[in-house]
This record gives C-alpha cells, sequence and structure tokens, in this order.
C-alpha cells in the first residue's frame, strides 16, 4: 500500500501538470488531446500503470475496511467478492479501452480528431 500510494502520487500529479498546468490547461483537454496521447505507446503505459495501481490500491483499501467493520463472516465474503468482481471489470475493461482506442474513428468531425488522423 505504501509503495503504490507514493507511485500514485507520482503518477497522478505528474498526470494532471502535464494536462492542466503545461500549455493550454483544461481548455486543451478534448478528444484531440486523449487520442494523441493514448496513440503514443508511453501515454498507454502511463495510463494503464495509473488503472491497474489505483484500482489495486484502492480494492485493497476497501478490503481493509470490509475486515475492519464487517460483522459475518458471511458479509465480509460477500463483500470481498463483490469489490473483486468490481476491480476485474474495471481494471478488464478499462486495459481494453486503453488498448484498443482508436484516435481516427470513422465519421467523427475532422475539427475533433488529431492532427495526424487523414480525411
Amino acid at each position: 500500500m505504501r509503495v503504490s500510494g507514493a507511485v500514485l502520487l507520482f503518477l497522478v500529479l505528474a498526470h494532471l501538470t502535464v494536462n492542466l498546468v503545461v500549455g493550454d490547461g483544461i481548455n486543451a483537454i478534448d478528444f484531440a488531446l486523449v487520442a494523441g496521447r493514448w496513440s503514443n505507446p508511453f501515454w498507454q503505459l502511463w495510463s494503464l500503470v495509473m488503472l491497474w495501481l489505483a484500482m489495486l490500491h484502492g480494492a485493497h483499501g476497501l478490503v481493509t475496511i470490509i475486515d475492519d467493520y464487517a460483522e459475518s463472516a458471511r458479509a465480509r465474503l460477500v463483500l470481498k467478492v463483490l469489490v473483486t468482481a468490481a476491480t476485474v471489470v474495471t481494471v478488464a475493461l478499462g486495459t481494453l479501452v486503453i488498448y484498443t482506442f482508436d484516435p481516427c474513428p470513422v465519421g467523427a468531425d475532422p475539427a475533433l480528431l488529431p492532427s495526424f488522423c487523414t480525411g
């Protein structure tokens, strides 16, 4: 938890700095920015590591809270299964989105697409 928390702190602060402080700030965040970032393997990996660490860190924290506050063994089991299922589904779908994201979708408004997309 300490290691993932420290790594997440660095990743999230750097992510926020790059996206909100550098350049035009929040006004620059649109589909083209995300498409441009996710067309680069570095930013795909960055997003993937943030997703995985955040979900695993949060799920572990929830399991710790469940262990502390759930009174019966059955309630603990049910809650842990739900947390685990939600974590697995979110990580799987997030990973799928990151690696199958199409930055140049057919039929999209060309004004919204990144500059590397051809007409």
